[in-house]
């Protein structure tokens, strides 16, 4: 990615970016984020009666499958890179239009938001399809099996160059003024590939993909809240969702950034386009001047966010280990605790781009018919209508809306809960346990209220 930052830093026209809201909420928001304050709240209060052993065994349900999937990674990932060779081409030599050219339409809804969601259901999909697996096993049998690592990756370096490469990715997300122009996508996209391809010659797929390559430490985490996992016996095994977060091992600072950062620039995405933002940095946001002119603004929110988010985060990790005169240093709670955080960014990530995927998402089905824009009909949707009356009128916002409330105080909920779980693993007892999650349950409550505001203010841009 930062190989590519000359070519994303290039002049380009501004294009508006696929996450807009489609219409402002008119519905009494205020009950439901009061209704969902207190859910939250009634949900730890709740958890107090309920011994955390029970919760430990009910986590360690599985139901084996049988199946294995060792087989397929090696065809899907080869298919995977067949697939993304042809939407970068499409990018340098389609259309202009990102709602026309599939690479920008793949990118930004299909993989950033659809696949986000598809690893947070079921589990880790994107291990079987990613782009440089079936690439890499092919260059290490022609090198020789000696050359499949010829470097190590030092203890010492944990997952910084993941958090860079993803704080990178999302300033070109968020703060870049054309992400979806298709030529500077494909550039970027193309140089990311070849740079995470070397660094896996260099170090090994398996510790560039956990420590370096952002968007497989990003599906990593997020497949932790799916229903599917690895058995011991080499097969597929179906658990409750959130389950594998209750023993996952505790996470590296950088690790754990990483996850904070992830919820942060989702959240920054959401608040800089409301009017409170705007007026926040003297702007009227019925004369929006356009992302060219925010950037120095929109790079400094972004960098906030994040930095805000985490430091609140550690504080109450560190307040509730002193409530209780916990034996675990910061890190270690901090990295344990922070697998809570899953299932809240699982559901902002559903929340804030939901109108996005409704939309976009039939827009890449007709993009795939004429990915070039010469007139072709491969799938048989190139002709499709595109049906933007589904996030359109006041049924449409009453159903998006609940949908969007349900996610944002279910993942909440649902953090509470696996939060409760993993202050016990780290306690022993479930006083301790429950007295330990109290600064990070109001911390819980306080984000449902600002995730259910930050949909329901009006926005602009």
């Amino acid at each position: 990615m930062f190989a590519a930052l000359p070519v994303a830093l290039a002049p380009a026209d501004a294009l508006a970016h696929a996450s807009d809201r489609g219409h402002v909420l008119l519905l009494p928001t205020g009950h439901y984020i009061v209704g969902g304050a207190l859910a939250v709240a009634a949900s730890f209060l709740a958890l107090l009666v309920v011994r955390p052993e029970a919760l430990e065994r009910l986590a360690g349900l599985r139901l084996r499958t049988g199946i294995s999937s060792d087989r397929l990674r090696m065809p899907l990932s080869l298919l995977g890179f067949l697939v993304l060779a042809v939407l970068v081409a499409a990018g340098f030599m389609g259309s202009r239009d990102p709602l026309s050219n599939p690479l920008p339409l793949t990118v930004w809804t299909l993989l950033w938001v659809g696949l986000t969601l598809v690893q947070g259901l079921f589990g880790n999909v994107w291990a079987l399809i990613n782009p440089w697996y079936g690439p890499w096993r092919i260059a290490v049998m022609v090198l020789g099996t000696r050359a499949s690592a010829p470097f190590r990756l030092p203890a010492w370096v944990g997952m910084w160059p993941a958090v860079l490469l993803f704080l990178a990715f999302a300033w070109f997300e968020l703060v870049y003024p054309a992400p979806d122009d298709p030529a500077r996508l494909a550039g970027v996209v193309g140089l990311y590939w070849l740079f995470s391809f070397a660094m896996m010659l260099a170090f090994g797929h398996e510790a560039w993909s956990a420590r370096g390559e952002f968007l497989s430490v990003f599906y990593g985490i997020v497949a932790r809240f799916g229903i599917v996992a690895g058995s011991s016996g080499g097969g597929l095994s179906i658990g409750l969702p959130g389950a594998k977060l209750a023993d996952t091992p505790a996470l590296s600072p950088s690790g754990a950034l990483f996850i904070l950062f992830a919820l942060a620039s989702v959240s920054f995405d959401g608040l800089s386009k409301t009017f409170a933002w705007f007026a926040l940095n003297g702007l009227n946001p019925l004369e929006f001047p356009g992302r060219t002119a925010l950037i120095g603004t929109s790079s400094v929110g972004l960098a906030a966010a994040c930095a805000v988010l985490a430091a609140v985060f550690y504080g109450c990790v560190l307040a509730g280990e002193r409530l209780v005169a916990g034996r675990h240093g910061l890190a270690t709670a901090a990295g344990t605790m922070v697998w809570s955080i899953v299932p809240i960014a699982l559901a902002y990530h559903f929340s804030h781009y939901l109108t996005v995927l409704l939309v976009n998402g039939q827009y890449a089905l007709v993009a795939f018919s004429d990915p070039f824009s010469l007139g072709w009909n491969l799938f048989g949707t190139a002709y499709m209508p595109v049906a933007a009356a589904v996030v359109a009128g006041s049924e449409a916002a009453w159903v998006i809306w609940n949908a969007q409330a349900a996610a944002i105080v279910g993942g909440h909920v649902l953090a509470v809960l696996v939060a409760h779980m993993l202050a016990f693993r780290l306690h022993g007892t479930a006083r301790a346990a429950a007295l330990s999650q109290l600064p990070l349950t109001l911390l819980m409550i306080a984000y449902t209220v600002f995730g259910l505001w930050l949909l329901s203010t009006p926005t602009a841009a």
